[in-house]
C-alpha cells in the first residue's frame, strides 16, 4: 500500500484522537459516544498531535505516492546483474508499530551482494528489496509506534531493503540518535560484528597479539581500535601505504601492505610465537595464512570471506583437508560469527559503541568515494558503483552512500 487520499482516509479512521474536531470541544475520553464509531471501544489515550503534522513530513513537504528502490531481479554474486534501479515504487505504509524513515545515508557491505545471490534464504525467490542498514529521520509512523518516536526524529536501523528512499521500519528495531550522521551508520552492523565477535569469541586480554586482516575496512576499523582498547598489540594487513597510515592513526602497532610486503614472511620473523587471535575477513589463502600463524590455544574469528564472494559458489578454495592436523597441534580454534545468532547482544553493543563515539573514544571513518574516478556517491544510482569500489579494494573505513533531500522537490 502506498500514500493517497485513500490511504490518508483509512490512517484517520484506523487512528482516531482528538484532530477530527474543529472547534473547541471537551477531549475524546469525555466525548461519549464520539469513539462509539470506531468498532465501540474508547480510542487510546496518547499526545494530541495533527493528522497532517502527524503523517506529513516535518518539514513541510508532502510524503510522494513513489520513490526509488533498488530491488534484486535476478539472483547473481554480479551486483549490477542482479539489481534493478526502480523509479516508481510505491511509498510503502507504515503500520500500527511502525516507522516510516526517510533514508539520508545507507551502508554498502560485502554481504551485500551473498544477498542478491540469495545465499542467505533460498526460499526467498526474485524480486525482493534489497540494502542491510540506514540511517534517516522519521517522516511518519503508527500510533503505537508514535508513543516512543515522533516526526522528525533521526533513527538508525538494520533491516532489509535501506537501499530505498523510504523504509517501514519496526518502532521496536529502530535506534533514535541525536542527529542524522554518517558515522552512526558505521556502527550498526560493522561496529556491532567487531564489538560482539571479539567481546564473545576473542577473549581479548592484555598483551595478547591480534591479526586483523582487511583492517582498514568497515569492520576492520572498529577490530583494530577494540583490540587497543584491550590492551592488545593490533597487526592489520591493508593494501596500501595511505591504509597503514590511517591504522596507524587508530592505534595499529604493526602495518603488513601486502602489496609490497610478503604477510606470511613477516609474521614468521617479527611474531615467531604466532598470534592469539585473528579478526578473519578475506578468505581463500588469507585464511590459511592467518591459521598458520596462530599460537598454541590461538582462536580464529570467520566474520566473512570476501575473496569468495564474487564467485559463483561464494567460496575461495582453502587447505581443509589439513584443517584438523593444525587444529590439533596448536589446540587453537576457529569460531564462525553471524551476527543474526547474536540479537540479544546487540543492543548493550550498540549502547557502549554509541557512547564511545560521543566521548570522542572511537573513530568511526566514512569512505563516500570521494577519490573514485566519479566522485561521491550520492543518490541510489550510485549504490552500484560504491559495490565496485568496495570489491576493488579501495576503501578505507565504511562506505557510506548519500541519499540527497531538499524540501522543495517533495522526495
Amino acid at each position: 500500500m502506498s500514500f493517497s487520499a485513500k490511504s490518508g482516509a483509512l490512517l484517520s479512521s484506523r487512528a482516531p484522537r482528538c484532530w477530527w474536531r474543529r472547534q473547541p470541544q471537551p477531549s475524546c475520553a469525555a466525548a461519549g459516544p464520539a469513539w462509539s464509531y470506531f468498532g465501540g471501544s474508547r480510542p487510546r489515550a496518547i499526545l494530541d498531535m495533527s493528522y497532517s503534522r502527524h503523517f506529513l513530513d516535518f518539514q513541510g513537504s508532502s510524503i510522494p505516492s513513489s520513490m526509488k528502490k533498488l530491488v534484486v531481479t535476478k539472483l547473481s554474486q554480479n551486483f549490477r546483474e542482479a539489481v534493478t534501479l526502480r523509479q516508481d515504487s510505491p511509498v510503502p505504509l507504515p503500520g500500527d508499530g511502525d516507522l516510516l524513515v526517510r533514508n539520508r545515508f545507507v551502508g554498502i557491505n560485502a554481504s551485500d551482494i551473498n544477498y542478491s545471490a540469495g545465499r542467505y534464504d533460498a526460499s526467498v525467490k526474485p524480486p525482493f528489496d534489497i540494502g542491510f542498514e540506514g540511517v534517516g529521520d522519521v517522516v511518519a509512523l503508527g500510533l503505537s509506534a508514535s508513543a516512543d518516536y515522533t516526526v522528525g526524529q533521526a533513527v538508525a536501523y538494520v533491516k532489509a531493503g535501506s537501499f530505498a528512499e523510504y523504509t517501514v521500519v519496526p518502532a521496536k528495531h529502530a535506534v533514535p540518535l541525536p542527529s542524522v550522521k554518517p558515522e552512526f551508520l558505521t556502527l550498526m552492523v560493522s561496529g556491532a560484528t567487531a564489538y560482539i565477535s571479539l567481546k564473545e569469541l576473542g577473549e581479548l586480554s592484555e598483551g595478547k597479539k591480534v591479526l586483523v586482516t582487511a583492517a582498514a575496512g568497515g569492520t576492520g576499523q572498529f577490530a583494530v581500535q577494540l583490540a587497543k582498547k584491550a590492551k592488545c598489540h593490533v597487526i592489520g594487513t591493508c593494501s596500501s601505504d595511505e591504509k597503514g597510515g590511517f591504522l596507524k592513526s587508530i592505534g595499529c602497532d604493526r602495518t603488513i601492505n601486502y602489496k609490497t610486503e610478503n604477510v606470511e614472511s613477516v609474521l614468521r620473523k617479527d611474531y615467531p610465537e604466532g598470534v592469539d587471535v585473528v579478526y578473519e575477513s578475506v578468505g581463500g589463502k588469507m585464511f590459511d595464512l592467518a591459521l598458520n600463524s596462530l599460537a598454541t590455544k590461538g582462536r580464529l574469528i570467520v566474520i566473512g570471506f570476501i575473496a569468495g564472494y564474487q564467485n559463483p559458489t561464494g567460496l575461495q578454495p582453502i587447505k581443509a583437508e589439513l584443517l584438523p592436523a593444525k587444529l590439533l597441534k596448536k589446540s587453537a580454534s576457529v569460531r564462525g560469527f553471524f551476527l543474526n545468532h547474536y540479537l540479544s547482544e546487540y543492543k548493550m553493543a550498540l549502547k557502549h559503541l554509541l557512547k564511545m563515539y560521543e566521548r570522542g573514544d572511537l573513530v568511526c571513518e566514512v569512505d563516500f568515494g570521494d577519490m573514485s574516478p566519479e566522485g561521491k556517491f550520492t543518490g541510489l544510482e550510485s549504490v552500484f558503483r560504491a559495490v565496485d569500489y568496495m570489491y576493488m579494494g579501495k576503501n578505507i573505513g565504511k562506505i557510506v552512500v548519500e541519499l540527497p533531500h531538499s524540501v522543495n522537490s517533495k522526495l
